[in-house]
């Protein structure tokens, strides 16, 4: 079965990232059409890009480089649950982006964004630039929570049926683009 990255892109103490990514992680779960691993920046701890050399080379000198290698290479494709900080998508994910580069390369990837006026959606058209820069295939299917409407009296999600039929069609389309890339990252011996 093909390996799911769901990505935690906030660090931000009191996020409410983690509690959009646990709900997609049980909506993918119940799915059924990929092994999940789901990532936390926050908990992984990436410092600010600290590796003397370029991605490129693949020459890591640190554990914890050497570990996001692993862990990324090991995904067929990814879903980054991501804020809209000012008007944009925030450092610590174009940090954990830029300390690779081949593993990131000829796997599809969507997006679950959150905000308060654009529901993360002008920072997803940004990231888009980035991944494309990285060989990776931006899905079209995607998922966007207004917080406002989105979040209980406690700051809790509250999913509703669009969100959820979103998410599936995301999941459909990404099972789909995961087992035509497979098929290219055989043939550039990926």
């Amino acid at each position: 079965m093909p390996r799911l990255a769901i990505i935690v892109a906030s660090t931000r103490p009191g996020r409410v990232g983690r509690d959009i990514a646990e709900w997609f992680h049980l909506h993918a779960a119940n799915h059924g059409g990929f092994d999940l691993d789901l990532v936390d920046l926050a908990e992984i701890g990436l410092p600010f890009l600290d590796e003397p050399e370029e991605a490129s080379t693949r020459v890591y000198t640190h554990q914890h480089t050497k570990d996001w290698s692993a862990r990324v290479e090991a995904a067929d494709a990814f879903v980054f649950v991501m804020p809209e900080y000012n008007n944009g998508f925030n450092a610590p994910l174009k940090n954990a982006l830029d300390f690779l580069y081949y593993e990131w390369q000829y796997k599809p990837v969507s997006f679950v964004s959150y905000g308060m006026t654009s529901a993360g959606l002008r920072a997803v058209q940004m990231i888009k630039q980035v991944v494309a820069a990285l060989k990776m295939m931006p899905v079209a299917e995607a998922v966007s929570v207004p917080l406002r409407q989105c979040l209980d009296e406690n700051g809790r999600l509250m999913p509703n049926d669009i969100m959820t039929a979103l998410a599936t069609e995301m999941l459909d389309e990404l099972e789909r683009l995961t087992t035509a890339f497979g098929t290219i990252r055989a043939a550039v011996g990926g």
